[in-house]
């Protein structure tokens, strides 16, 4: 049997749209099927046939739930494949919040798009619908974390193994071995010192490294969440105003609440209410209560997280919000204001000096998150360009992603001077300055992988 082929469909150049072939022995694997989000031309590409016909596809092995790693699924389903999706248990548990939820604010965006007119389409259609959604999720197949899987037919062996790697509850590293060659795909690698999870595993040697490089160009500040949070709360509280934050329901939005619950216990930040509004990150806070062995938090602090707020539901609850007026704190999705209930309470609050609108993690290139925090002083919601006069802070300590001081110490234990480093997942600047970097530190060279491109190992 000859080598791996491995080809890159996706997050190469870009922070979104992990996907990424790989051909052994006439067997074909996708690791990560995800969403390109961000800049316009990127999230066409969501709408142009995939790279192959998706019923080429024997299998699908996915790092972790966020939609930039799994949100393109319904539409390769939908399209054709009708192999397994293979995931860590914590994995397959999000995958049935997030998928749905993000087929039905697709559907909604539609209907709102042609009921205002503001689509360039005369009949504006989603990308994919609940019901695709839902045929998705039928094919997935959930495995413990540090499971090997044959992903063989009989006739060619290859293995996947789920390694932990931090960020989100199920998220995992995947090693893929065939023919005596192994390729690993490091995922999202989480931070050592978080929160709310224990760290990603060492890298273990392998013969292609594929690494993301999100943060790959800086170090994350050393500096307190709590201690970032608790002045900007405080502050908005005094002036009796609403602070926003915009979070992933998955991740940021449980990190979040533990940190405010901190807050509060010691009395750092004044008692004003606190809202939910994410019927998706409800759900998954009570999910990272039943993986339990992902966290490293103690009963306490998950008792005084997941009891910190008001859990809204309904839409009528969500509306109730905006006319109530501060001091109060809503967390709401998006966290990188790409739809979701969040929009609204912007329409309802962002035009208010006496509020505040706090970032809380990465802001893709391209998205209305970004805008903010590169100080644009209007946003376009709805077709409307909304002024945004609310205070706007972009919080430095809250990202769930490893830095490149991580990801260095990370690839450290794993590295020989015959290992192949690929960077994928990383804006331009910040993959090459982790080229640079790995080559400086650990002596090896690295590249960054090119849109489409393909390799032998």
């Amino acid at each position: 049997m000859s080598g791996m082929r491995v080809q890159f469909v996706g997050a190469a150049g870009t922070v979104t749209g992990s996907r990424t072939i790989v051909e052994v022995g006439g067997r074909r694997i996708l690791v990560d099927c995800g969403l390109f989000q961000g800049y316009k031309q990127l999230r066409l590409r969501n709408r142009a046939p995939f790279p192959v016909p998706p019923d080429s596809i024997d299998a699908v092995v996915l790092t972790h739930a966020h939609l930039d790693h799994s949100g393109y699924l319904p539409a390769l389903v939908r399209d054709g494949y009708t192999g397994p999706i293979h995931c860590t248990r914590g994995t397959a548990e999000l995958l049935g919040l997030l998928l749905p939820d993000s087929a039905y604010l697709a559907e909604e965006e539609a209907k709102r798009a042609a009921r205002k007119g503001y689509s360039k389409h005369a009949n504006p259609t989603p990308l994919y619908t609940v019901a695709d959604a839902e045929r998705a999720l039928e094919r997935v197949v959930a495995h413990p974390i540090d499971a090997t899987l044959d992903l063989g037919d009989g006739r060619t062996a290859v293995q996947a193994r789920f390694v932990p790697a931090g960020h989100i509850l199920g998220a995992a590293q995947v090693r893929l071995t065939a023919g005596g060659r192994t390729v690993h795909f490091s995922g999202d690698l989480g931070r050592p010192d978080d929160a709310l999870m224990h760290p990603a595993a060492p890298l273990e040697p392998a013969d292609l490294v594929i690494v993301e490089s999100t943060y790959g160009d800086r170090a994350h500040p050393d500096i307190d969440p709590e201690g970032e949070l608790g002045p900007v709360i405080s502050r908005v509280a005094a002036r009796g105003g609403v602070v926003i934050i915009p979070a992933f329901a998955v991740g940021r939005a449980q990190a979040l609440l533990l940190h405010l619950a901190r807050l509060r216990r010691s009395g750092a930040i004044p008692g004003i209410p606190v809202y939910l509004n994410s019927p998706m990150a409800v759900d998954a806070t009570a999910m990272y209560r039943a993986h339990r062995e992902e966290l490293r938090i103690d009963d306490a602090d998950y008792d005084d997280m997941a009891d910190l707020a008001s859990l809204v539901r309904t839409v009528d609850e969500s509306k109730a919000l905006n006319l109530r007026g501060g001091p109060m704190i809503i967390i709401s999705a998006s966290g990188m204001l790409t739809g979701g209930r969040v929009l609204h309470h912007i329409l309802a609050y962002g035009d208010d000096p006496a509020n505040a609108i706090l970032l809380t993690g990465y802001q893709a290139a391209g998205t209305r998150g970004a805008s903010l925090a590169a100080g644009d002083d209007h946003l376009r919601i709805f077709g409307r360009d909304i002024p945004i006069r609310a205070e706007v802070v972009q919080l430095a300590s809250m990202s769930a992603h490893a830095d490149a001081d991580d990801i260095i110490a990370w690839l450290r234990p794993g590295v020989t001077a015959a290992s192949r480093i690929v960077l994928n997942h990383g804006e331009p600047g910040a993959a090459d300055a982790l080229r640079r970097r790995i080559a400086d530190d650990l002596g090896v060279e690295a590249r960054v992988a090119e849109q489409g491109e393909t390799l032998e190992v």
